[in-house]
């Protein structure tokens, strides 16, 4: 693990009409749309609830804390980096307080349209938020769903803890490994049955 190093993930550009979405009160803070990042034609879509900080005070880019956890995570399990793709519920970083179920639902059709574009076979959720914005016909939470698939529109989905509670709580780390080894085991078994 020393010599481990997190890398600063290609974005992917988004599409013009969600450059200009004002659907939610996010347009008005946000300095960018965040669409997503990774390869863009991975067959495994990790979803987690925002875009987190992508520059410091001078505007050079770096890799928050989050996106460190996670990656460390991947590593772990053997997943290339290459073969991920991440995206985010709220395709803007906020940084001010708003209304959450708002925004989420005014982000779910960009959500719905990535999913039908890139055709992901494995879909990863991370937080609570994720998995309460998959599923909001029941009271759901990510220590509820864990360990197991689920089907969300076509796609096998697992979940995990979001990598920020991961790292401000480290005996959740355990579990993390767990469940992306889970995704490591059934990206393994679908590329044999592709063969």
């Amino acid at each position: 693990m020393t010599n481990f190093k997190p890398k600063a993930l290609q974005e992917e550009p988004p599409p013009s009409y969600a450059s200009q979405c004002q659907s939610c009160e996010l347009s008005k803070q946000r300095q960018r749309v965040i669409w997503g990042e990774g390869n863009p034609n991975a067959r495994i879509f990790f979803l987690m609830d925002n875009p987190g900080l992508r520059e410091d005070k001078e505007g050079n880019a770096f890799v928050c804390g989050t996106r460190e956890t996670l990656q460390l995570g991947i590593k772990e399990v053997g997943l290339d980096i290459d073969s991920i793709y991440v995206s985010y519920l709220l395709k803007c970083r906020p940084i001010r307080t708003y209304n959450k179920q708002l925004a989420r639902e005014a982000c779910l059709s960009h959500l719905q349209f990535q999913l039908l574009e890139k055709k992901p076979y494995l879909l990863l959720g991370l937080g609570n938020a994720v998995a309460q914005s998959l599923f909001p016909d029941i009271e759901t939470d990510v220590k509820s769903l864990r360990g197991e698939w689920h089907i969300y529109q076509g796609i096998p989905v697992a979940f995990s803890y979001h990598p920020l509670a991961v790292r401000r709580r480290p005996n959740l780390m355990k579990s993390f490994i767990a469940d992306l080894l889970l995704v490591a085991e059934k990206n393994k078994e679908l590329q044999e049955l592709n063969r």
